[in-house]
């Protein structure tokens, strides 16, 4: 109950009474909507615990969708699609408009979990790029998608698929966005067993059919299609379909490249330059994994903790005899200064407080060679920050960076 305790003291008692009034419940025990807020949700929250099993764990699992969408991320997601914008903006509470949506444009709110699905895929191991032909108006007449449909039903062997083309947009730097056309895609995979109890509490096996997602983005600015799919060869035919049936264009497999990051600067102290604007107060690097030049198969990390009387470079020039430039020291154990590489780094962003004082928030990047990076785990303003700093400082380099300039 904890989860729906949660969900239910978040969100304004009018909104929940949409909900359980306008949902068809039938064992929801009588609530006096017509108290004060506060003789509202206690009693509400024993009510919906003495539901029948089944209604209950309806409510758990709105419940779970609802929140899911009321983070930073899932209101961009949401603002994103929503229709009516000028309810929507006036709601306050991200609960409030999470849940306002999912009542009232139940196709939205799937769409804006469609976003939400491949934002947070976007850049990992389940995506990737191809560069098309630019300007390109995606097809949404019933002819074309059935096409594009027919495509993946052969594709994968399966009865059933579900597709939504819908226009969207992406927060890129300095606030501005870019335009996108989404296509979201569903399919019915092979029958599976799997254990379940009955109705009766007896373990027996059960078949199932799952479904599985996918999703792709056509850019016409830069002509990029972004896909996130399970496998590289399914996400390379899902672009080539897309190619062919919704945008009318021959497919020719041009990959856009995986970001690339340099860690060389982390070599000797940095000084991570920042504009006042943004409100940065400190930049720390915590952490530096290095390895030394003809010793592939061995790693040595250093980090530095909180309250540390010495920076990471300090460190590494004392224990593994790091050349920062300074004393030059060189380990006795040595008879040159080794020669290291930064394969890894974690650094922290601080942040002023804000208006209201207290302490200012913080972030905390790490970076590894060649490739990887945590921005795509963070919030849009936080990517904006990370993309914008990485970039000035050299880590992020731009020469394989194409489509919309953001992570």
């Amino acid at each position: 109950m904890t989860a729906i305790a949660s969900f239910l003291r978040k969100t304004p008692v009018t909104r929940l009474h949409d909900y359980f009034t306008g949902s068809g419940f039938t064992s929801l025990p009588p609530v006096d909507w017509t108290k004060p807020e506060a003789e509202v949700v206690e009693p509400l929250i024993k009510a919906v615990d003495d539901m029948d099993e089944r209604e209950k764990q309806r409510v758990v699992m709105n419940a779970s969708q609802v929140a899911a969408l009321a983070d930073e991320p899932g209101q961009n997601a949401l603002q994103n699609v929503v229709i009516n914008r000028q309810v929507f903006d006036t709601l306050e509470g991200a609960n409030n408009r999470s849940l306002w949506v999912f009542l009232n444009e139940p196709d939205q709110f799937r769409k804006a979990e469609e976003v939400r699905y491949n934002d947070e895929r976007r850049r990992g191991r389940s995506w990737s790029g191809f560069e098309v032909e630019k300007d390109r108006v995606v097809r949404r007449d019933a002819a074309s998608v059935a096409d594009f449909t027919k495509a993946i039903r052969e594709r994968f062997d399966t009865p059933h698929v579900h597709v939504d083309v819908f226009d969207r947009h992406r927060v890129i730097l300095d606030d501005q966005e870019c335009d996108l056309v989404q296509v979201a895609v569903y399919r019915e995979g092979r029958p599976e067993d799997m254990l379940g109890f009955d109705a009766n509490s007896t373990l027996s096996r059960r078949i199932v059919k799952p479904v599985f997602e996918a999703a792709l983005t056509y850019e016409a600015d830069t002509g990029v299609i972004e896909v996130v799919a399970n496998t590289i060869a399914d996400r390379r035919d899902l672009t080539a379909y897309m190619a062919r049936d919704l945008l009318g264009i021959d497919f020719e497999e041009k990959h856009i490249p995986l970001r690339e990051y340099d860690l060389r600067m982390l070599l000797k102290p940095f000084d991570f330059p920042t504009d006042v604007d943004d409100g940065i107060a400190d930049v720390t690097v915590k952490e530096l994994r290095l390895m030394e030049v003809g010793q592939p198969n061995e790693r040595i990390i250093l980090e530095s903790m909180s309250g540390a009387d010495r920076t990471v470079w300090e460190m590494a020039e004392e224990r593994i005899g790091l050349d920062i430039g300074s004393s030059g020291h060189v380990l006795s154990v040595a008879s040159e200064a080794p020669e290291w590489i930064v394969t890894r780094a974690r650094f922290t962003i601080k942040f002023q407080p804000g208006p209201s004082g207290g302490r200012g928030k913080s972030l905390t990047l790490t970076v590894t060679m060649p490739h990887g990076c945590n921005l795509k785990d963070m919030t849009p303003h936080e990517r904006l920050i990370g993309d914008k700093y990485l970039r000035r400082w050299g880590i992020l380099t731009d020469s394989s960076d194409i489509g919309d300039l953001i992570d």
